[in-house]
This record gives C-alpha cells, sequence and structure tokens, in this order.
C-alpha cells in the first residue's frame, strides 16, 4: 500500500477536472500539492480524430468559458464560432434568433473537438507542476477533522480537500425526461457559417451546432422518446438523412449523415449542497443536465472557477479548517446551479407537451423573445456566461 499526502485530490480528469487543476495551480507555490487523479495515460496526437464521422463528440463552450480557458492558455487551435443561434419550434408559430453583435461580443460560443481540448488541457496539465497519478477510478473514503483519504487502486492519499469533478449528479434530486439522445454528425448542401440550431420538436429538441472540423457539418443532438431513438439509431444511412432533413426542415439544404450514432438517456440528477465536510462535488458530479442549450459543460466549469478563487487564501495554509471557505464556496454558486438547472429542466418538457395551448403559448414566448430584445436580453446573457452575483 503506497501512502501520500497532498493539499488537494481532484477525484476525475475531463475537462472539468482539468480546468479546476490548472487554477489551483496558479493559486500555489506548490502545485505539486495538487494530485489530478486520472484513468489511462494520455493519447498520442495521432490518435485524434480527424473528422466528425471518426468522432462526433464536440463540446458547445459559451463566451465565459472560452475566455476561461483562454487565459489558462489551454484553448484548442481548432473551433467553430456561433454569432447567431437559431431557436424555432416544428410545427408551430414563433422562432427568435439571438447575434453575438447584441451584447458587443465577438461570438456567443465556440464549439470545440472533445479529443482535441482534452489533449491540450491533459498537455498544460502535465507543464503546470500538479501532480497526475493514473489508475482505476478513485473514491473518496472516510474523513475526519484533520484530512480526507483517498484511495485509488493500491495508492492511498491524505488530502486536506476531495474535489470529485466526474460522474453522476447523485440521487437527491432525480427526473427522467423519458427522452434519448442521438447523437452524431451530418453534412449540410447549405451551410450557414456561425449559425447554431436549437429546434423543439414534440419528441424532444434537436440541436445542430457548426463542426470545428469540417466548414460543411453539424454537430446533431437529436432528443426523442426512447422507442423513437431505438429505431433512428438502426436507420441505413440513407433514411436516417431523410428522417433528419425532414425534422429540421430546409434552413441548410439537406443533411446526409454517414457518421456513426449514439444513443444516452437522458435525466435531470442534482446533489441539494456541494460539500459534505471535507468532501466537495463539481462538474457532473454535482448536476448532471439535459443537453438542451449546451450548458451542462460551461456551469461545471463555473463551478470549478468559483472553487479555486474561493480557495485561494486556504491554499497559503492548508493546515487551517477549510469549512468555511466551502460553505462560502456553496453560498456563490447556489443561484447560478439553480437557475442554469431550471431552464434546461423546463424547455425540454414545456415544449415536448403535446398540449396544443401550450405549444402555442410556447411559441408565443418565442415571437416575443423575438421583437423584445429587453425581453431577450436576460436568457441569452445568462447561456453567455451564466448567472452572475
Amino acid at each position: 500500500m503506497t501512502q501520500s499526502a497532498y493539499d488537494i485530490a481532484i477525484l476525475g480528469a475531463g475537462p472539468v477536472g482539468h480546468v479546476l487543476a490548472l487554477l489551483l495551480a496558479r493559486q500555489t507555490a506548490q502545485p505539486e500539492r495538487i494530485v489530478l487523479l486520472a484513468g489511462s495515460p494520455p493519447a498520442t496526437p495521432a490518435l485524434l480524430a480527424s473528422s466528425p464521422a471518426a468522432d462526433p463528440r464536440v463540446l458547445a463552450m459559451n463566451h465565459g468559458s472560452r475566455v476561461l480557458l483562454e487565459s489558462l492558455q489551454a484553448w484548442s487551435g481548432r473551433a467553430a464560432d456561433i454569432r447567431h443561434v437559431h431557436v424555432s419550434q416544428r410545427g408551430r408559430l414563433g422562432s427568435t434568433i439571438i447575434h453575438s453583435d447584441d451584447f458587443q461580443v465577438p461570438r456567443l460560443g465556440s464549439v470545440v473537438s472533445y479529443a482535441e481540448l482534452h489533449a491540450t488541457l491533459q498537455a498544460c496539465v502535465a507543464a503546470s507542476g500538479v501532480t497526475i497519478l493514473y489508475g482505476p477510478p478513485a473514491q473518496a473514503q472516510d474523513q475526519d477533522s484533520l484530512g480526507i483519504r483517498v484511495r485509488q487502486g493500491d495508492t492511498e492519499l491524505r488530502c486536506g480537500i476531495a474535489v470529485l469533478s466526474d460522474g453522476s449528479g447523485g440521487a437527491d434530486i432525480r427526473r427522467e425526461y423519458d427522452q434519448h439522445a442521438i447523437v452524431t454528425s451530418a453534412v449540410a448542401t447549405l451551410p450557414r457559417a456561425a449559425w447554431a440550431w436549437e429546434r423543439f420538436t414534440r419528441e424532444g429538441p434537436l440541436a445542430l451546432l457548426p463542426h470545428p472540423l469540417d466548414a460543411r457539418a453539424y454537430s446533431v443532438v437529436w432528443c426523442s422518446a426512447p422507442g423513437r431513438a431505438a429505431q433512428l439509431a438502426q436507420m441505413e444511412n440513407g433514411a436516417f438523412s431523410a428522417a433528419l432533413s425532414e425534422a429540421f426542415g430546409t434552413r441548410l439544404g439537406r443533411l446526409s449523415s454517414q457518421a456513426p450514432r449514439h444513443v444516452f438517456p437522458l435525466a435531470l440528477s442534482a446533489r441539494r449542497t456541494l460539500v459534505q465536510g471535507r468532501l466537495v462535488a463539481i462538474g457532473n458530479a454535482a448536476q448532471t443536465l439535459h443537453p438542451v442549450a449546451g450548458q451542462g459543460l460551461n456551469l461545471g466549469l463555473r463551478d470549478a472557477a468559483r472553487l479555486a478563487h474561493t480557495l485561494t487564501e486556504w491554499l497559503s495554509c492548508p493546515a487551517d479548517n477549510p469549512g468555511a471557505r466551502l460553505a462560502e464556496f456553496v453560498s456563490a454558486r447556489r443561484a447560478d446551479r439553480w437557475i442554469t438547472a431550471g431552464l434546461t429542466d423546463l424547455m425540454p418538457r414545456a415544449f415536448a407537451t403535446r398540449l396544443a395551448p401550450l405549444e402555442h403559448a410556447c411559441g408565443a414566448g418565442l415571437l416575443a423573445l423575438d421583437l423584445a430584445a429587453p425581453l431577450r436580453a436576460p436568457l441569452a446573457r445568462h447561456l453567455l456566461q451564466g448567472f452572475r452575483a
């Protein structure tokens, strides 16, 4: 049994865990006392996806997340800008368009390849001085007034604080949406640069995001009833492309998909509190959201940024009890978490009720947003950067 001691252990090496490690490394004179507990060693650059069909996974990063990553010099080289977002409802009147010019920002957000961003973050953390330990999934064990014990395989660590950054959002709050998401990519005959699309159907939202690896391609997230999703996933490419084009409409011409399709069940899961003693949850470990509007990762990055900021003073004297600092973190994150979770919970359910009066009301709401900039601005600003106290 190998034993060692650290100030902070980060359990999970996804984007949120890596960003937290980089932020903490900037706050301390001893970055080696921050440990990132990862899984497999990083892939070589040759293994990274080079086309949408090879790996359709992309990440929609809002303006605030891109600014954060750029400040850490961790922004991926290739990205597709989003300067316009078109929101509509299939079969009903009402739509709205959000433009970056309305908010004096160069872009509303960006789409990056998951593989490329993850590789960039891995390289940045490797150069930061943070300790990285590879092995099986780590687990937090018991804690006392002096610290918390974490185990990764045969390695046991004693830490001042342990941070869960990956996994499920917990079972305190749970909602099943009776929707599965199909994730794939498609090529359009009439692509429109820097446009993203969110189209609400009666079975769930359909999102098309510009793909960073091909100017003609779009990342597709199609939410529908589980049975329908299974049917779509098994279609041959031509039939699936026709169904996708019919559901989305003609704004991008014909859509053709030759990429693999991945199906995921959708649910909201969230912890009521982010802290239990010296154990902290952020990112997907704190809340797992419906993918509508692409808010999950952006919310997790805001968790990481606030936690790092709150722990700045504690890191200068990690022998102190962090309880007051962690309570401050919980308070600071409360409004943003619940507003974002509430929005992403309401939208896919309200537009998929199959009740004509409510569907018409949703369409009227979209029309009101389109006609009145003061109504549109609060929603757009939240999607841009989250709630700021």
